[in-house]
């Protein structure tokens, strides 16, 4: 039995100076010290022995364990010390490199041009409000004067999800949900995305942004349309900015109107940006149809409203100059850092 312990003795500390990863450590611990270790097995034997070599063998016993609890954790201390080393090695930096600049985005113009738009309607006492843009045809349609054999809705053309629910093709459908669950006075604009089955091209896409704004009150009338809109558009595009209402129809407001301004860039004269006419179409509004009043749940014997709506790319685009709608959504940062 002494024989044995002394081989175990031997191998165990040859196996510790050998050793070089934490996991042959612990390896080598189970298998001399552990409760089936090596060394355990020797001593369950001795009660094989007499009494008289009973204390020598188990001082003996307890000097091995000893010398090889003592190895391995002096090789435990070493082995940590050098994955230390390697660690700290590894993740070094140098200080005297040049920092690297952080790239920072910025807005994008429809951001910019929206928060603007925001801006200029909630100091006239607007609140903005969101609705769903996955909507149901009465919403998107119905409700706003437009059945399912109305000519109108060839001209907004949009996708179907089912034969009742669509892409809405406008944020006017926020108008409808609002007035069934406010009364009135109602004061809103909807900005957000819309959807129509357009080809894309220089001026149209199949999905864009529209705002839609809404006031419903008693004695609201067609004046109040044109300050509240002569006020936005001088905000907008500067307090010389000239103004014009042309007669126009839309099926859910009577009378209807679009809105022009006189061309930036020739002042009316006629120029390649207007097409010549001196005037650039900027939006479309009205006076809320009694018949979209009644489907929000509102008497139109007792109150009227306005409503108006522009493409929030039309404004940015002819604030801005730029002549491709495209470049909105194709995340070119060449385009999108003459913003910053």
């Amino acid at each position: 039995m002494k024989n044995q312990l002394e081989k175990i003795r031997q191998s165990a500390l040859e196996a510790v100076k050998s050793a070089d990863m934490m996991q042959d450590i612990e390896a080598l611990r189970i298998k001399c010290l552990g409760k089936k270790g090596e060394l355990t097995a020797i001593l369950k034997q001795m009660g094989k022995l007499s009494a008289e070599e009973r204390p020598a063998i188990g001082q003996l016993a307890n000097e091995i364990r000893g010398k090889i609890e003592q190895a391995i954790e002096e090789k435990t201390k070493e082995i940590k010390r050098k994955e230390q080393e390697a660690k700290l090695l590894s993740e070094k930096i140098d200080v005297t490199l040049p920092g690297k600049a952080t790239k920072l985005g910025s807005r994008h113009p429809l951001t910019v041009v929206l928060d603007d738009i925001k801006e200029i309607f909630v100091g006239m006492g607007f609140d903005i409000v969101d609705g769903p843009e996955v909507e149901l045809d009465y919403y998107n349609f119905e409700a706003l004067n437009i059945p399912k054999d109305h000519p109108a809705r060839d001209t907004q053309d949009t996708f179907y999800i089912t034969d009742n629910i669509v892409l809405r093709t406008q944020t006017s459908p926020v108008q409808i949900r609002v007035m069934e669950q406010q009364k009135p006075p109602i004061r809103i604009i909807s900005p957000g995305r819309v959807y129509r089955s357009d080809a894309v091209d220089a001026t149209h896409s199949p999905v864009f942004h529209q705002i839609e704004g809404l006031v419903v009150d008693k004695g609201i009338t067609f004046a109040d349309l044109k300050g509240t809109l002569e006020t936005f558009v001088k905000r907008l595009y500067g307090e010389d900015t000239v103004v014009r209402f042309r007669p126009h129809h839309f099926p859910f407001t009577e009378p209807s109107a679009e809105l022009d301004v006189q061309c930036f860039n020739c002042h009316g004269e006629g120029c390649r940006l207007c097409k010549g006419e001196g005037w650039i179409e900027i939006l479309g509004c009205g006076m809320v149809h009694p018949d979209v009043l009644r489907n929000g749940g509102i008497d139109p014997e007792e109150y009227s409203g306005f409503a108006l709506g522009y493409g929030l790319e039309r404004v940015c685009m002819r604030r801005y100059g730029i002549d491709d709608l495209r470049l909105f959504f194709e995340n070119d940062v060449r385009f999108l850092k003459q913003f910053d």
